[in-house]
């Protein structure tokens, strides 16, 4: 099961911690799902999730503020005595000497951020769906043109990081060479991203490993890249048919997503780079509304209308 461990999402999320005597090394997030304890310190403990991180915004604080102190301690008690990775704080507003004593007793950390409570949600919830989500690794390179994020597949040795080089001298920016970690953000969404140990190097054959931050600049590079479009580099093989307008899109699937994918047949002289750049281009236009193939399509169908009209008129 993928997690996360609280002291990175400390270092991420720039959050005081309030408890350094604790432990917290070994302390993990595995959901991205959060919980603000509302119900909670109202003494409602009905399906509480006391796996998520737990936030405290304005409400809840002036609420906890209002209570008297044995119902206070009777709350706190009950609450920091469930297995809780954390709470956090919003607004740097400070819980009370008692909360801080029972926390600390229960070995619970407590954190404090000076963000809005739901500025905070939003960020935590979209850091960790990427963190926590489903994840595997594809051979491939993955590059971002455009803004269009291209996933480019095929054998070893058909040119993938070849072509990779040329876009990047062309302006585009590199995600990730050889192996891209896919992961499933959401139902429609896909996030490429390389591997800590191959980041921003490219393999040549030939020549080697090179460092494409170090050569090209940062300018050349991103860290993550959505998956829009995947083109699949195959051998010219003059058996095969090959589709040559593109009225029926393709799709290849990854964890359960459909992503728009193009097979593009390799011979000597074609500029991989361009073809790429073409493709991502295409799959631009086709997302906001406009698709070359059809509109081929119904010139050559008015066109047929015509003749048959003027045929008719003879």
């Amino acid at each position: 099961m993928a997690s996360v461990k609280l002291e990175r999402i400390i270092e991420k999320m720039k959050l005081e911690n309030l408890t350094p005597e604790l432990d917290i090394s070994k302390i993990k997030i595995t959901q991205p799902d959060i919980n603000r304890p509302a119900l909670q310190v109202a003494g409602y403990f009905e399906h509480f999730e006391a796996t998520r991180l737990q936030i405290i915004g304005f409400v809840e604080y002036t609420y906890m503020e209002g209570l008297p102190r044995e119902r206070k301690e009777e709350i706190y008690t009950r609450i920091l005595s469930c297995d809780i990775p954390a709470f956090v704080f919003c607004r740097e507003l400070k819980p009370d000497e008692l909360f801080m004593k029972i926390a600390i007793e229960n070995n619970v950390p407590i954190l404090m951020t000076k963000k809005a409570t739901s500025a905070f949600m939003a960020e935590i919830i979209r850091w960790l769906n990427v963190k926590l989500a489903p994840c595997i690794s594809v051979h491939g390179v993955l590059v971002d043109i455009f803004g269009e994020g291209v996933l480019i597949t095929g054998e070893s040795g058909i040119g993938k990081s070849e072509a990779a080089l040329e876009l990047i001298k062309r302006g585009h920016r590199l995600v990730t060479d050889d192996a891209v970690e896919i992961r499933k953000v959401s139902d429609d969404t896909l996030v490429g991203s390389a591997p800590d140990i191959t980041k921003h190097f490219i393999e040549l054959r030939g020549i080697g490993i090179v460092d494409v931050k170090m050569l090209f600049g940062v300018s050349s590079v991103r860290d993550t890249q959505t998956i829009d479009l995947v083109i699949r580099l195959e051998d010219w093989d003059k058996e095969k048919e090959y589709d040559r307008l593109g009225l029926e899109e393709e799709y290849t699937e990854y964890l359960g997503n459909k992503v728009a994918c193009h097979n593009i047949p390799i011979r000597p002289g074609r500029n991989l780079a361009v073809i790429c750049e073409s493709a991502a281009i295409n799959h631009r236009q086709k997302k906001m509304g406009y698709n070359a193939a059809q509109e081929l399509y119904r010139r050559v169908q008015e066109s047929l209308l015509r003749k048959r009209e003027e045929d008719d008129d003879d």
